[in-house]
């Protein structure tokens, strides 16, 4: 009776020290993914935070969950959830690089054209200034309407290059979006042609 106990007792011992070993075993590969993929999503956070915040942060979120598993010795699922981190941290380089192709191509039609209808509008304001008699479509009313508006449009332009040369291409898109608004109203107001590619 003892020796089937002693027998038992072993046997526990045994299979608490193999699952014990099993585990430390785990332990060194789920540390090194973990790695890898903390260097893969500092990776990606440097070249596209700026262009998919939210997807690099879902990537910090998924990297902070599997430390948590190796914090509780879960290494099995530590190291799957951070091996499949390192592929997905590729996935979003690849979609900040199209992101910011297509904003920079956004950015270089605003950039030829805001330009354009700034100085038409900064010609019709001087013309219409100096007039001694305002035209029939325009009163003195509308006239400092377009000059405080044409002062705000320089001040975003201003705004929207600012954000381009600091890499935030995303800002700088929607900032120049909302100056070719208001130039819009402008030069409404001030009874000129609208290009059509502003009106798009």
């Amino acid at each position: 009776m003892k020796r089937s106990r002693l027998s038992i007792a072993v046997i526990v011992l045994f299979a608490v020290v193999m699952i014990v070993a099993c585990g430390s075993r785990d332990k060194g590969p789920a540390e090194l993914a973990i790695k890898a993929a903390g260097e893969a999503i500092d990776a990606a956070k440097a070249e596209a935070v700026k262009i998919v915040p939210d997807q690099v942060a879902a990537l910090e979120s998924a990297l902070a969950s599997a430390k948590d598993k190796i914090a509780k010795k879960d290494y099995k699922a530590a190291l799957a959830e951070a091996q499949g981190l390192v592929g997905k941290a590729k996935e979003v380089i690849e979609k900040a690089k199209a992101k910011k192709d297509e904003l920079s191509q956004k950015w270089t039609e605003l950039s030829q054209g805001l330009p354009k209808m700034v100085g038409a509008i900064q010609s019709r304001v001087d013309i219409l200034s100096k007039a001694k008699k305002l035209p029939a479509n325009m009163t003195a009313e509308k006239l400092a309407e377009a000059k405080s508006g044409l002062a705000a449009v320089k001040e975003d332009w201003a705004k929207a290059e600012e954000s381009f040369k600091s890499g935030n291409l995303a800002d700088a898109i929607s900032v120049a979006n909302a100056v070719k608004e208001k130039a819009v109203k402008a030069m409404e107001g001030l009874g000129m042609t609208v290009p059509a590619a502003a009106k798009s």
